[in-house]
């Protein structure tokens, strides 16, 4: 395929996904609807289609329209190429521009902020309170790609051996200074999922944020009994069980999240016991909670246009209900850990303060915020104990 089909084929993929089917689907389908077309090919439409996706508001108003079309003449003016050489007709290449779409070229430094930082406008005042002059920094850099990061798993090896297994499939990697278990991907990314060291076990996927908030973590839990409350596909239990947690216990709501535990689980070669039904008392309590994902809007940029002022509203009282119901299995003298994917002080600090506020016993005695600036996702993490009864704990930010 030539690069022009690429963009009459992402054309296609965007406006199947504006009528209300999810990206991966609508990309499956074309690529089953298109077996001549190669895994440079799918991974090139999947790229263009992405970067469709987290820059949508910027690109439409600088492309005029926000369907298929007019996200690819602003991809393409946005990337200094003129779109009438690619939007020609002839061969493979989508159809050529109308005088309506010739004309239409409006600058994107004559847009507000939130268009073009592509925030939607009623998130924008919190982003704003949230970030402070952080926040332009942090929307642009997530208008790109995330990186890759691995996770190596230090009950097997250590991240110089994991670097040298990589690099024997081809695989590059950096060490990258926000947690001693992280590593970048800086080359054949794609590759990671074949590679020997995935395979294996000695390296897992994992954002080098997410890593972060479990580093934070291990001092406390180290040889004692931990309950990962929300733990969805066991990342974090994972990492806790390698660093070295005396227990772990992965539990969520929906059990089907927790699926693929027990296989990722035997690649890694540590323990986790999974339950529906937490039973008993534990040293550390994760509660890493449902939420609007603002962290991870490069990972996942089609949660960023979902999200809406009442969905976000939902989301914090499930978060409370969440913090109450997994705060009744921290033993006494253990720590409860609230973690979230936002940027948002509305999900986080305040979030936190409404827990104190109700739980006139707990207090806070640790809690950190991690942003893109960082180098991974967003995160947030605060650690609470209950009276001070932690003897390893001694106030801080």
């Amino acid at each position: 395929m030539t690069p022009v089909a690429h963009v009459a084929a992402a054309v296609e993929i965007l406006d199947a996904i504006r009528e209300g089917t999810s990206s991966e689907v609508c990309l499956r389908r074309w690529a089953r609807r298109n077996r001549f077309a190669g895994s440079h090919d799918r991974a090139a439409i999947r790229d263009l289609v992405f970067d469709a996706l987290r820059c949508r508001r910027s690109l439409a108003w600088m492309g005029g329209a926000e369907d298929g079309r007019g996200l690819m003449i602003g991809h393409l003016r946005k990337s200094g190429i003129d779109p009438g050489e690619v939007f020609t007709g002839t061969g493979h290449a989508p159809d050529p521009l109308s005088e309506r779409e010739s004309r239409t070229a409006r600058r994107l430094e004559e847009a507000t902020s939130a268009v073009r930082l592509d925030c939607p406008d009623w998130l924008w005042p919190q982003m704003a309170d949230s970030l402070g002059d952080d926040a332009e920094p942090i929307l642009a850099l997530m208008q790109f790609r995330a990186p890759v990061f691995l996770r190596v798993n230090s009950a097997r090896t250590d991240l110089a051996a994991a670097q040298m297994e990589l690099a024997s499939d081809g695989i590059e990697t950096d060490r990258h200074p926000l947690c001693g278990t992280a590593l970048e991907v800086t080359g054949n990314a794609r590759r990671v999922r074949q590679g020997k060291a995935f395979r294996t076990g000695l390296v897992d996927l994992q954002d080098v944020a997410s890593q972060a908030v479990v580093e934070s973590l291990l001092p406390y839990a180290r040889g004692r009994r931990v309950l990962d409350y929300c733990a969805g596909g066991g990342g974090k239990a994972l990492a806790l069980a390698a660093g070295g947690a005396g227990t772990v216990t992965a539990h969520d709501s929906d059990v089907s999240r927790m699926a693929d535990i027990p296989v990722r689980a035997k690649r890694s070669g540590v323990p986790i016991d999974v339950t529906d039904v937490p039973q008993g008392e534990f040293d550390i309590v994760l509660c890493d909670v449902p939420c609007s994902g603002t962290g991870a809007w490069r990972r996942r940029p089609e949660a960023k246009w979902a999200l809406s002022a009442d969905r976000l509203a939902e989301l914090c009282h499930l978060q409370d209900q969440i913090f109450d119901e997994a705060s009744r299995f921290v033993a006494p003298g253990g720590a409860l850990a609230f973690s979230t994917c936002s940027l948002l002080n509305i999900e986080n600090e305040d979030r936190v303060d409404a827990f104190l506020k109700r739980q006139g016993n707990w207090r806070r005695f640790r809690s950190r915020r991690f942003t893109p600036l960082d180098g991974g996702d967003g995160f947030f993490l605060a650690l609470l104990d209950r009276n001070g009864e932690r003897q390893d704990a001694e106030p801080g930010p």
